[in-house]
């Protein structure tokens, strides 16, 4: 398929072309004409596999459809959790609009209150924002919610683990008089994200979109044995010392390991720069920058801080810690392996980790290959991998299972009268 089959206009096929781009990835020909079509959509696609244009392009494409007769507030706004998400989607959002007049303006946090205000009253059709931000602007009545058409929930899950359901909800009720809701998250699990789509969405059209296996292919996963601290640490300073590394990037699961880990890389001369959550905007920017143009190649990152990250050939991506969930697993390592390059997913594993190591090696149906670094190999027994837990007996399994017992006790009764 080609993105001309996808009944979209002249000048959003000019913008691709110019975009170097020609065939839609599977999210995007699953998710525009289920959008075109008007329909509510909840989205689920690993990073990397191209879900900003896919909800970028129909949202376009109806602005067009549906021009304005006079100017006036955003009809279509798209809500993300951090900044540098934020900005990528409206960056992406100009590049398709080029050879339209259509506008579009990001509101986060870092620019002066005024200075968005001011722009939020112009013409505007389309607003990217982080949830937070957009509050204030809505506490004083300075953006106008009714002129709403849709809603994109990008990056649901992760708004929701960062504790924006009050905004979510706030927004999404502010803006009643929409015709259509798009969310899309790294997956579609779990109570919180059900009952929140319940409350916002009219009978979605779910949608759930793994790589090809071709694309898979091109992560090379490995994991490696740790028996200590020290140990992990050794390997991976061993790595980012002696492999030919392009970029990388090294996840952490808090900001406590994140400040130890780097303090112990700088110890032993290695250079590294890093993202945590709730950090100064200059210092994102200055560390970003300098991770985006190659003088710092190794980035130190929780998954909060780097959730949207979007940076060039990464080559390698490093699970110092393995995350909490399997589709985080998923999240992390599809930071490599984009545009056709491969990738490395290298992950340290300690004997604590056995449980989530079989968790994510169920999710992703693999099972990752050990390896070993010459003179850092494990000197402790491997343990074993926890086999999936069955679930507990219900009432009635238990009464089957009496009756079960009791006739057999029975023919055992039998054939000792006989």
């Amino acid at each position: 398929m080609t993105f001309n089959e996808l009944d979209l206009d002249e000048r959003l096929l000019q913008a691709l072309e110019a975009m170097q781009l020609t065939k839609p990835t599977m999210i995007q020909q699953a998710c525009v004409p289920a959008m075109l079509d008007g329909k509510d959509v909840m989205a689920s696609a690993p990073t990397g596999t191209g879900k900003t244009l896919a909800f970028l392009l129909p949202a376009l494409q109806h602005l067009l459809d549906f021009p304005r007769r006079q100017a006036g507030p955003g009809r279509i706004l798209i809500l993300c959790p951090t900044r540098e998400l934020t900005q990528q989607i409206a960056d992406q959002a100009r590049k398709l609009a080029q050879f339209t007049s259509l506008s579009i303006l990001d509101v986060t946090g870092g620019v002066s209150y005024e200075h968005h205000a001011e722009q939020l009253k112009g013409n505007i059709d389309i607003v990217v924002a982080t949830p937070g931000r957009l509050m204030e602007y809505l506490k004083y009545k300075v953006f106008d919610t009714q002129a709403i058409e849709i809603l994109v929930l990008d990056e649901a899950d992760r708004m929701l683990d960062m504790g924006f359901i009050s905004e979510m909800r706030t927004i999404s009720d502010a803006a009643s008089a929409r015709k259509q809701t798009a969310l899309l998250s790294a997956t579609l699990e779990g109570d919180g994200l059900q009952r929140f789509a319940e409350d916002v969405m009219e009978n979605p059209e779910q949608i759930e979109v793994d790589p090809p296996l071709r694309e898979r292919g091109k992560i090379n996963q490995y994991i490696h044995y740790c028996d200590t601290p020290k140990h992990k640490l050794d390997i991976l300073a061993h790595y980012l010392s002696n492999e030919e590394i392009e970029r990388c990037v090294v996840f952490v699961k808090t900001r406590e390991r994140l400040y130890a880990l780097v303090e112990s890389l700088q110890s032993r001369d290695i250079t590294c720069s890093y993202l945590r959550g709730e950090m100064d905007q200059d210092k994102r920017n200055e560390a970003l920058q300098g991770f985006r143009d190659g003088k710092v190649k190794i980035l130190v990152a929780t998954d909060v801080a780097a959730r949207g990250l979007d940076v060039p050939e990464v080559s390698h991506v490093f699970n110092f810690d393995l995350p909490r969930s399997p589709d985080v697993y998923v999240h992390r390592i599809g930071r490599t392996a984009r545009g056709g390059r491969k990738g490395f997913a290298i992950s340290l594993v300690e004997a604590h980790d056995m449980g989530i190591l079989a968790k994510i090696q169920r999710y992703t149906e693999n099972t990752l290959k050990a390896r070993v670094v010459k003179g850092l190999e494990p000197q402790h027994r491997v343990a074993k991998l926890p086999s999936k837990k069955k679930k507990p007996a219900t009432t009635v399994d238990r009464r089957s299972a009496k009756k079960v017992a009791k006739g057999k006790a029975k023919k055992a009764a039998k054939k000792k009268n006989k």
